[in-house]
């Protein structure tokens, strides 16, 4: 498996700073409702031209030293690791 990141930690956007056509065609499920109590409300992730949610990740399959992956394809996807305080996060493409 290759990984290609550049390291650069990175904010978090904020629910707000989502397109509206993307939280409604991607997000629907970090409704109005879930925001308003903080749920959902940031953890959104731009990389690519494409949008992401923290929520998209899953620790299982991740390689070492990343927090969580995303498959694109069987052969490739998204990787997320945290900061210490999960304020940040570094992202990163594999393939195979």
């Amino acid at each position: 498996m290759k990984i290609k990141t550049n390291k650069k930690w990175r904010e978090f956007k904020r629910r707000d700073e989502v397109p509206p056509k993307i939280l409604a065609d991607q997000f629907d499920w970090t409704d109005e409702d879930h925001a308003a109590h903080g749920d959902y409300s940031d953890g959104f992730i731009h990389y690519r031209g494409w949008w992401y949610h923290l929520g998209d990740f899953m620790r299982s399959g991740a390689p070492e030293g990343w927090d969580g992956v995303r498959g694109d394809s069987f052969f490739s996807g998204v990787l997320i690791k945290l900061s210490s305080d999960g304020e940040q996060y570094q992202v990163g493409t594999y393939f195979s």
